[in-house]
């Protein structure tokens, strides 16, 4: 046989594109300065069972990265960071009832919203310009103006990070709440916080589609221009108006979004509050309970428009904490703290902060 004939041998996997001693800054939203000994960038499932079994990084510490806008960091990171930039979008069933459509978790989650309303399918419109990636989503189960993400959960693909196995979790098994899930809660009490990287997510679209105007702001955007039956375009360039009109862009300014979630309270505190500040702003839950806004009480505490080092507070929005340019994560964690003794010490209420602290 000629040599130039010979039968090509079969090409082995690519081997695992690892960058050493990388700055985090660009990868985290917060824009705040830490290294990574080591960052590996994950597109497919096979890459995570690969990087399991690196005789170097497979039994490392890791720490999973999606668009770091949940994130502070106050250290440089031990453990080897996965940054997740699995693609894709599709519809997967299109039924009677709903639309199912599945995106890579390293989408960019604003970019699945316009891809769906593009396709010609909407539902999650209300959630659009919420910053980080599909895979995320779940992570934090994700809400704003009305609408949660799990309101619209189908199921997740996820590999184990221990065994390599994929497994496909419901809604059930992500047992969500607010700004939480399966993946927030430790071993200990049955959760995977650490233990999985979600790949895939899908979503369930309902039909016939229905807008979801009861959020305050968008009832009001509608009332104001006169719409009774807005279009999905419609709620979805509204919603987008109203989070660029309160709430920074992290390309332009380092946040996190809303650092504190809004504390649920029993009817009677809630009460005892309105007693002490009649202007309290207050949503009742149906199970008699009543959500608080945590903006509202960090702005009633003087915080807004307030620094700490190189941290602050937005000026147009209190629940959201910004860098000024040079924060450390220990200064926003500084801040928080602050911000946490103040409304306590006013409110008897303990703030608790949404992102994870590394």
């Amino acid at each position: 046989m000629h040599p130039s004939s010979r039968p090509a041998l079969a090409a082995g996997p690519a081997p695992l594109a690892v960058e050493r001693d990388i700055s985090l800054k660009p990868h985290n939203s917060f824009g705040l300065p830490a290294q990574a000994q080591a960052l590996v960038r994950i597109r497919s499932e096979a890459e995570v069972r690969r990087l399991l079994g690196d005789r170097e990084l497979g039994t490392q510490p890791k720490l999973v990265l999606g668009g770091g806008s949940n994130l502070v960091l106050t250290r440089d990171v031990q453990a080897v960071v996965l940054k997740v930039e699995v693609p894709g979008c599709r519809v997967v069933d299109d039924g009677p009832e709903a639309t199912v459509v599945e995106f890579g978790a390293g989408e960019s989650w604003h970019g699945a919203v316009a891809w769906s309303l593009a396709q010609g399918l909407p539902g999650l419109e209300n959630l659009a310009l919420i910053p980080g990636t599909v895979g995320a989503a779940p992570v934090q189960n994700i809400g704003a103006y009305g609408l949660e993400l799990a309101d619209r959960f189908h199921s997740l693909d996820a590999v184990d990070l221990v065994t390599g196995r994929t497994v496909s979790l419901d809604a059930a098994a992500c047992r969500f709440a607010y700004r939480d899930s399966v993946f927030k809660q430790p071993a200990l009490d049955g959760g995977l916080a650490g233990k999985s990287l979600i790949t895939r997510v899908r979503l369930r679209l309902p039909k016939p589609w229905q807008p979801v105007l009861g959020y305050l702001d968008l009832a009001r955007h509608f009332a104001e221009a006169c719409i009774a039956q807005p279009t999905p375009q419609q709620v979805f360039d509204a919603v987008c108006a109203i989070r660029r009109a309160k709430l920074p862009d992290p390309a332009v300014v380092g946040n996190a979004g809303s650092f504190f979630k809004n504390p649920v309270v029993s009817a009677e505190q809630c009460r005892d509050i309105i007693g002490r500040d009649p202007h309290l702003v207050h949503y009742p839950l149906p199970d008699g309970r009543v959500k608080l806004a945590a903006g509202w009480l960090i702005d009633a505490c003087g915080w807004k428009g307030k620094t700490v080092g190189g941290a602050g507070v937005y000026e147009k929005q209190a629940l959201v904490l910004v860098n000024r340019g040079q924060a450390t994560g220990g200064e926003v964690l500084m801040l928080a703290r602050a911000i946490q003794e103040s409304v306590y010490g006013r409110f008897g209420i303990r703030l608790e902060p949404e992102p994870v602290v590394v």
